[in-house]
């Protein structure tokens, strides 16, 4: 499947219940036409990930999803020896007598020793098509793996010393999400097409949890949204994403609310809230100002 139009990818991702703006769309669809990674930056919970996953679903490609974190090296993202399965082998040739050093060296670091991991499986072959790599939170990594990522994404090519180097027959579509713990580096960044995926507006929002929990009423989500846009004008630790407001939803359905009240509020704001201080800071008389506020500014259905 290929999109001839922006209104084509809107679409597509609308069949995989991912409500996507306008310009969103034009940078995927930028990215997709023109071969370019896309660098999606935001707050966490604002759909990031999930892009990834619905255009993924859309076009009928396998999703690789490399995770970020403090201390990725370039072996634990692109590949390592599988030691313990080597040393079995070691002490079975030694057992039996089998085949001499050269050979055995040659055996131990060949592909069946090799355990790909999501960088260098990205590049191998796919009857499906190219897949779509996900590069999660690179924002969690340190310069050293910037580096050695500016050049895999420069040539979609990696090299293993025992092996030679692997180059990817059809580039993958490559998707990077930060979520602004630290600046990364310009020079990523230039490779890449950018795009600042902010919270929804209020009309969105709720477009996206009528996707996402369709069960609930009209008048709750309404709610829903409006308290949390108002959560977020607060001076919060950690602002509810996306993924918070559909979580609390599901968590009101599982509830049998039919609206909400500061009882219902207090209840359950761990759906919502992931930080004590927080949750400190809006329970009582605060929740019951913002959800008057928010009733406020609702226009009737």
């Amino acid at each position: 499947m290929n999109f001839q139009s922006i209104d084509d990818v809107q679409s597509a991702l609308a069949a995989e219940n991912y409500v996507c703006g306008r310009s969103l769309a034009t940078v995927m669809f930028l990215s997709l036409k023109l071969g370019r990674p896309l660098f999606l930056e935001g707050e966490a919970g604002t759909g990031k990930t999930e892009i990834a996953k619905a255009i993924a679903s859309a076009l009928g490609r396998d999703l690789i999803r490399l995770q970020c974190y403090e201390g990725l090296d370039a072996a634990s993202a692109v590949y390592e020896w599988n030691f313990a399965e080597q040393m079995i082998a070691i002490r079975t040739a030694e057992a039996t007598g089998g085949a001499d050093r050269k050979d055995l060296k040659s055996e131990l670091f060949s592909s069946d020793y090799l355990i790909e991991r999501p960088l260098l499986q990205a590049m191998r072959p796919n009857p499906k098509g190219a897949p779509v790599l996900l590069i999660d939170e690179i924002d969690r990594t340190d310069e050293p793996f910037e580096a050695f990522l500016l050049e895999a994404l420069s040539d979609f090519q990696v090299t293993i010393p025992e092996l030679g180097t692997i180059k990817a027959p059809e580039p993958p579509i490559v998707i990077l999400t930060s979520n602004r713990t630290r600046e990364v580096h310009d020079a990523l960044k230039r490779r890449c097409l950018y795009h600042w995926v902010d919270y929804p507006t209020f009309d969105r929002e709720l477009e996206i949890l009528a996707a996402k929990a369709p069960e609930a009423q009209e008048t709750l989500s309404r709610e829903v949204v409006a308290f949390v846009q108002k959560l977020r004008t607060e001076d919060l630790f950690k602002k509810p994403g996306v993924a918070e407001t559909i979580d609390w939803a599901k968590c009101l359905l599982a509830l049998d609310v039919i609206d909400l009240s500061p009882e219902v509020i207090a209840d359950t704001l761990g759906a919502i809230l992931k930080y004590q201080d927080d949750i400190a800071r809006i329970e009582g008389s605060e929740a019951q100002r913002l959800l008057k506020e928010a009733r406020a500014e609702l226009a009737p259905v």
